[in-house]
């Protein structure tokens, strides 16, 4: 069966090949309808190239050109108990460059005459990269106050800069109404589900570093979810091969200033609430202060049937974690420390925390 665009909330249809970014029912984001190849084996990967396109039997691109080297990166114990993936150490600084090589070679097939992305920083600066290994022009639209190191890095890698006065909501739809043009090929780390097939390489490198098996929880750090959702398309793929025989459970840790699918999961809701009950504050947690995901449903559904939680972490936590990583030698932005801050003391079961990007983008938390 050929890859399709699947509207997970209406059944309609688009072609891969077509720019149409969104499902025109619905307005909303895509699911990929793909077969794998596999089944991966084991055996096969110590001598294949090492990135993640090593699961290439997994992936719905094949023969990359724009490659950066992203993936494989290290699995380093912080407790007993506890380990840190260090994506951080991507080529972007992010683990964002997982989804984005994956929209950048998708877009450089079908020749767009821009492409446009939205992003609170991390996802910006990784397709701003990824285009231009492509030799594509691109456009980024970021909110007012994203971390100067990121705005910087957009520019440095020849991307035309778009500041909109605001939150994250108004970026997204800012590039959103860009993205409607003709020619335009939109590179959103949240609708297109070829960024989520990116991102699930992130637990097929856990299974290959730990012997062919998962801890027993995951924890990520949720906004719009596409770590958390990658995770649980790669646990249901291993899963159906056979590969692993329970799944983990998924832990989604948000930031208490920004926290509207905490709140829609303890009210036990299937969707993000009508009047969010909590804050909508300022966060450290810039990366993941999303106040209305496009994907909450899903994001509510993968943690549920991995019989995961939420989690959500004060200010002050998080400038305690990032300062607790640094000095065991890791540097993270506030982001990325959120999962270490809420799990970083379990002690009865093994977990993994993902350092998704490097303090160098923010600095330290004030």
């Amino acid at each position: 069966m050929a890859t399709s665009y699947l509207c997970p909330q209406d059944g309609t249809r688009a072609d891969v090949s077509s720019l149409t970014w969104c499902c025109p029912v619905c307005r909303g984001p895509w699911d990929l309808d793909f077969e794998i190849a596999g089944p991966l084996r084991a055996g096969a990967l110590p001598g294949r190239v090492n990135s993640l396109w090593r699961y290439e039997e997994v992936l719905p691109l094949a023969a990359p050109t724009t490659t950066l080297g992203e993936g494989r990166t290290p699995l380093v114990p912080l407790t007993g108990t506890v380990s840190a993936k260090l994506d951080f150490l991507m080529p972007t600084l992010s683990f964002k460059d997982r989804g984005a090589v994956m929209l950048s070679e998708l877009a450089r097939s079908l020749s767009p005459v821009r492409v446009v992305a939205d992003s609170s920083g991390n996802a910006g600066t990784a397709v701003a990269a990824y285009c231009a290994r492509a030799g594509l022009p691109c456009t980024v639209y970021v909110p007012e106050g994203t971390s100067p190191k990121k705005t910087e890095q957009i520019q440095a890698h020849g991307a035309r800069l778009e500041i909109v006065p605001g939150d994250r909501e108004a970026t997204a739809l800012a590039a959103r109404t860009a993205a409607d043009a003709p020619g335009i090929f939109y590179a959103s780390h949240v609708f297109n589900p070829y960024f989520l097939h990116g991102t699930k390489t992130y637990v097929y490198e856990l299974w290959e570093d730990l012997g062919g098996r998962l801890p027993d929880a995951i924890a990520v750090p949720v906004g719009n979810g596409t770590l958390l959702l990658g995770a649980a398309l790669a646990i249901t793929e291993l899963l159906d091969q056979g590969l692993i025989d329970t799944r983990p459970a998924l832990i989604a840790v948000q930031a208490e200033a920004v926290s509207p699918l905490a709140e829609a999961f303890r009210a036990g809701a299937d969707d993000l609430l009508d009047s969010p009950a909590g804050a909508l504050s300022p966060t450290l947690a810039e990366g993941i202060a999303i106040p209305r995901p496009p994907r909450a449903r899903a994001i509510l559904a993968s943690v549920r049937e991995s019989g995961g939680t939420f989690l959500t972490v004060t200010e002050d936590q998080i400038r305690d974690a990032q300062l607790d990583l640094a000095a065991r030698g890791f540097y993270v932005e506030t982001t990325g420390v959120a999962c270490w801050a809420a799990v970083g003391g379990w002690k009865d079961r093994s977990v993994v925390v993902p350092l998704c990007g490097a303090g160098l983008k923010t600095g330290l938390a004030a």
